[in-house]
């Protein structure tokens, strides 16, 4: 389906490339910071939502990164297509792949964090975050045990589908498995947690999956995104750099 037209401003386009990046981490390695903007922990003035799969993860998904750990890369390929053309659910998605990884262990979802193709700079965005007495989360359709881990990395809240833990003993629970509408619901969760507003959030996503939270909020970065979704963002970023993106609304 056709993302409705007519964006809210004319995506702009970030500098791309080897020597962009470079230039990025050293402008960031510099940034000054405030002592008393990083101990302001209890005002927080701005909340930034990333979407994961897509997003933080440059053309991969958490489900296609285990599955490849267990050798099922034809299997989830064939789901993943069913679900993008929507002929799937979001509940029916989980169902079938929490029957695919009937293996599934530990071991491999560490292998596939570990190995999964993420965004450079993602730590550093999230540090200057917070610098600014700013906060940041993750909400993302994938499983809560494989989105947990970045907080690891300075998310300051994730929020994944519920899923049992592996190895699986109890089925998927359809009414835990987050949607598109359930990112906007989270959303409102943490902007109450915060004491904040949609009107002090910026999303960033790439998917049919984000549109409903970049209608939701006034500012939205488009990353990686085909065009039905950078026609509904505010900023538009490609590349495989979170700090470019985050540039485009971090002096906003």
């Amino acid at each position: 389906m056709a993302a409705p037209q007519g964006a809210r401003g004319t995506a702009r386009q970030a500098p791309t490339g080897p020597q962009s990046r470079t230039d990025l981490k050293r402008h960031f390695d510099r940034r000054p910071v405030n002592p008393a903007e990083r101990l302001r922990s209890e005002t927080v003035t701005r909340l930034h939502l990333f979407d994961m799969d897509g997003t933080l993860m440059h053309g991969s998904a958490a489900a296609v990164e285990i599955s490849r750990q267990l050798g099922l890369e034809r299997e989830i390929a064939e789901l993943e297509r069913a679900f993008a053309s929507r002929e799937l659910t979001p509940p029916r998605f989980a169902v079938l792949v929490c029957e695919l990884w009937a293996d599934l262990t530990e071991k491999h979802i560490t292998a596939a964090f570990e190995g999964a193709p993420w965004l450079d700079g993602i730590e550093e965005v999230w540090a200057d975050i917070r610098a600014r007495g700013e906060r940041c989360a993750v909400i993302s359709l994938s499983p809560n045990f494989f989105v947990d881990r970045l907080l690891a990395w300075g998310a300051d809240a994730t929020h994944g589908s519920h899923w049992p833990a592996p190895p699986f003993r109890e089925p998927i629970d359809p009414a835990k498995i987050l949607s598109a509408g359930a990112k906007v619901r989270v959303a409102d969760e943490l902007c109450a947690r915060y004491g904040l507003s949609r009107a002090d959030c910026v999303a960033y996503g790439d998917s049919m999956s984000d549109t409903e939270l970049f209608a939701a909020v006034p500012v939205s970065v488009a990353v990686n995104a085909d065009h039905h979704v950078r026609d509904v963002a505010v900023h538009a970023y490609t590349g495989t750099d979170l700090r470019a993106a985050y540039e485009l609304v971090a002096t906003a």
